[in-house]
């Protein structure tokens, strides 16, 4: 592959050595204990810090997707927020594979060009290029597939129903939805927790009103996208996993929070 787009946070949030880190993704799986959900799995929500902080409970999420997801080459769709550049609406990114220490993921491009001539997805490099939602979440893809395949998308300022109609278009031919998205940020480690149960009720609810007026969370419109699609294919969420800063990594005085929760369909 020529157009590739390199990593920008390698040996910033996870190691840029590949020995490292199959390392360190091999024992946050080992560790990582899920619990069961009565149906196909069809999306997670999983944090995007540094694997020092987020990586146990974005590793309970990715335990569950290796022990029953047993396709070799999914197709994944990848959706999360742009922290660094701002625009409007929602953005992909057309190159032909993501590169990471273990590798290069290809990209479905077949389903971001068909977005691209629908006009429902702008081609955005300048969000994408320093992005780190997205590219933490490739190399545990990588260790649990041998082949995969991403469809990436960056939400800007954009409306999550509109967003949600456009990409249930694309559901048929997508074997996981990926929603990348931390929780509260910057509490005392108590706040923290009572704030982001509101979280969890949110989601395991499907209540959109709960989740866009009360609940905390970069990731949101991408979360909300989800719930959106959630309610229309009848698709129940669990809580597989929550944690906090405090308790994987830093201080207990101004955490953030991180949580894990399975999409299923009965």
């Amino acid at each position: 592959m020529q157009n590739v787009r390199k990593p920008s946070v390698a040996g910033i949030f996870y190691p840029n050595e590949p020995a490292r880190l199959r390392v360190l993704l091999e024992h946050l799986l080992v560790a990582a204990t899920p619990p069961t959900i009565p149906g196909k799995l069809r999306a997670l929500i999983v944090p995007h810090a540094g694997y020092a902080y987020s990586g146990p409970v974005a590793a309970t999420g990715y335990k569950l997707l290796q022990t029953t997801v047993k396709k070799t080459s999914p197709t994944v769709l990848l959706l999360g927020p742009a922290h660094y550049v701002y625009f409007q609406g929602a953005a992909t990114l057309n190159v032909e594979g993501w590169q990471t220490p273990l590798g290069t993921v290809r990209a479905q491009q077949e389903l971001i060009a068909r977005a691209l001539k629908r006009e429902q997805l702008r081609d955005n490099s300048a969000a994408h290029a320093p992005e780190h939602s997205l590219e933490v979440q490739l190399p545990f893809l990588q260790f649990i597939f041998c082949d995969i395949a991403i469809f990436p998308i960056l939400t800007g300022e954009c409306d999550h129903r509109v967003l949600a109609q456009i990409l249930s278009q694309y559901l048929n031919e997508i074997d996981l939805v990926l929603i990348s998205s931390d929780l509260s940020h910057y509490y005392p480690q108590e706040e923290a927790i009572s704030r982001d149960a509101l979280a969890h009720e949110a989601i395991q609810n499907l209540d959109l009103e709960l989740m866009e007026k009360r609940v905390e969370a970069c990731g949101k419109s991408a979360i909300l996208t989800l719930l959106h699609l959630a309610r229309e294919q009848n698709w129940s969420a669990k809580l597989l996993d929550y944690r906090n800063s405090g308790d994987t990594a830093a201080d207990k005085s101004h955490v953030v929070g991180y949580g894990c929760y399975a999409f299923y369909e009965e």
